[in-house]
C-alpha cells in the first residue's frame, strides 16, 4: 500500500477529492438503479459492479495519464483533433438515437456505445491550450493565431449543439475562458461569441439535427413552468420533492423514494436523489467538495512553470467544475432540463472514462510544480543552479 501511495504523484488533495467522489458515486448509483435494475431484470448489484468496473478502469487511466509527462498532450491533442472532427461528423450523421438525439457511436459486437462529445470535450482543450501557449508572441495576429483558433471552436460546437446542445454551450463557455486567459483581445473575443451566437440562431432556426423543437420546448418550460403540460414539468418537479423533502440531514443511505419516479436518477437526476437521501448537508458537503477542487487547480494554474501547462489546468478544471455545476443547479430548477451528468459521480461509460483522463492530467500539470522546489533545495545545499521566476504564460 505504501508503494502505491508513494507512486502518486502531483497534488495529494487532488487525489483525496477524487477518493471521496468515488465512494459517494458507489453510494448514491446503488441507491438509484433499482428501478433501473428492475426494467432490465436483473439484480442491482450486477449494474453496480459494472460501474464498479468502469470506475476502477477509469482510475487505471488517471494514474497513466498523471505519470505521463503533461508536455506530451501538447502533439496528442492533433491527434486528438483528427480523430474527433470526422468522429462528430459520423455521430451526427449515422449515431445511435435516444431521445431524437445522436450521441452515441454503438460498437459492433459489444453491446456497448460510445459518446463522441466527451473525447471532443478533451480534444478541444487541449488543442486550444497548445495554440495559445505557442501563439503567445504574436497573439494579436488575426490570420496567424485568431483565425486557426476560432475556427476549431466553432467547428466542434457546429457538430456537437444540433444533438447535446448544453455539452456544446458548456465547451463554447469554456473555450472563451481559454482565450482570456491566453490573451487574446477582448474584440476577437466579442468576435468569436458573435460567431457562436449566429451558428446557434441558424441551428434553432433551420431545425439542424431536429432537436430544436426539444431545446426551445425545455427553455419555456424552465421560463413558464405554471403553463406547461404536467407530463414535460415530471421530471424537474420530483427533482424538487426529493430535494424538499430531504431535510438538513435527510432520509438516510437507501431510502429515497424519488429514485422510483426521477428518470435518470442514477445519472442526470443523482443530485437530487443525494440531497434527499444526505440532505442539505449532504448537498453542500458535494458542492463544497467541487469547489475545494477548483481552488486546487486554481493554485496549479497560478503557479504552472509553462504557458501549455497553465492553459491545460485551467481548461479541464473549468470543464470538471462548470460541468458539476449545471447539473446541480438543473437539480434544484435553476436551469432547464439538461443531459449532463455529475463528473465522477454519475452512472456512466465515456464520460467517467474521460473525467479521469481529465483528472490525470490535472495531476500531471501539478507534479511539474515540484520541479523548481527541487532545484531551490539545491540551492541551498550549495550546488550553483540558477532559478528564475517563470511566468504561468511563458510557452
Amino acid at each position: 500500500m505504501n508503494q502505491i501511495v508513494n507512486n502518486l504523484k502531483g497534488d495529494r488533495w487532488i487525489w483525496l477529492i477524487v477518493i471521496l467522489l468515488s465512494l459517494i458515486s458507489l453510494l448514491s448509483v446503488y441507491s438509484a438503479i433499482g428501478s433501473l435494475a428492475y426494467k432490465r431484470g436483473v439484480g442491482a448489484e450486477s449494474i453496480l459492479i459494472k460501474h464498479l468496473a468502469i470506475m476502477i478502469g477509469g482510475l487505471v487511466l488517471m494514474y497513466i495519464s498523471h505519470k505521463l509527462d503533461y508536455r506530451y498532450y501538447a502533439g496528442i491533442s492533433k491527434l486528438l483533433m483528427f480523430i474527433t472532427i470526422p468522429l462528430l461528423l459520423y455521430t451526427l450523421v449515422f449515431g445511435a438515437k435516444l431521445n431524437e438525439a445522436s450521441r452515441w457511436i454503438a460498437i459492433p459486437g459489444t453491446g456497448l456505445s460510445f459518446q463522441t462529445s466527451d473525447m471532443a470535450k478533451l480534444a478541444l482543450i487541449t488543442y486550444l491550450a497548445r495554440v495559445l501557449s505557442r501563439k503567445q508572441e504574436n497573439i494579436k495576429d488575426v490570420k496567424n493565431s485568431f483565425i486557426p483558433i476560432i475556427s476549431s471552436v466553432c467547428l466542434v460546437f457546429v457538430l456537437i449543439a444540433p444533438a447535446n446542445l448544453s455539452t456544446g454551450l458548456m465547451l463554447f463557455g469554456v473555450s472563451i475562458l481559454l482565450l482570456i486567459i491566453g490573451r487574446i483581445s477582448i474584440k476577437q473575443i466579442a468576435v468569436v461569441c458573435g460567431a457562436g451566437l449566429v451558428l446557434l440562431v441558424i441551428m434553432l432556426a433551420t431545425g439542424v439535427g431536429g432537436r430544436s423543437g426539444t431545446h426551445s420546448s425545455r427553455i419555456d418550460v424552465f421560463l413558464h413552468p405554471e403553463k406547461a403540460d404536467p407530463a414535460k414539468t415530471f421530471q424537474s418537479d420530483h427533482a424538487k420533492i426529493a430535494i424538499a423533502s430531504g431535510g438538513f440531514f435527510g432520509k438516510g443511505p437507501g431510502k429515497s423514494s424519488e429514485v422510483n419516479y426521477l428518470p435518470e436518477a442514477y445519472s442526470d437526476e443523482i443530485y437530487a436523489i443525494i440531497v434527499e437521501e444526505y440532505g442539505m448537508f449532504g448537498g453542500i458537503v458535494l458542492v463544497g467538495i467541487y469547489l475545494f477542487l477548483l481552488y486546487r487547480c486554481i493554485k496549479i494554474v497560478t503557479r504552472a512553470p509553462k504557458a501549455f501547462g497553465a492553459l491545460l489546468a485551467a481548461g479541464l478544471s473549468f470543464s470538471l467544475t462548470i460541468q458539476a455545476f449545471a447539473n446541480m443547479a438543473v437539480a434544484v430548477g435553476l436551469g432547464p432540463v439538461t443531459g449532463v451528468p455529475l463528473p465522477f459521480v454519475s452512472m456512466g461509460g465515456t464520460s467517467m472514462l474521460f473525467t479521469s483522463i481529465a483528472f490525470g492530467i490535472i495531476l500531471s500539470v501539478s507534479r511539474d510544480i515540484d520541479e523548481p522546489k527541487g532545484a531551490e533545495e539545491e540551492i541551498s545545499s550549495g550546488n550553483k543552479i540558477v532559478v528564475g521566476q517563470i511566468s504561468p504564460l511563458t510557452p
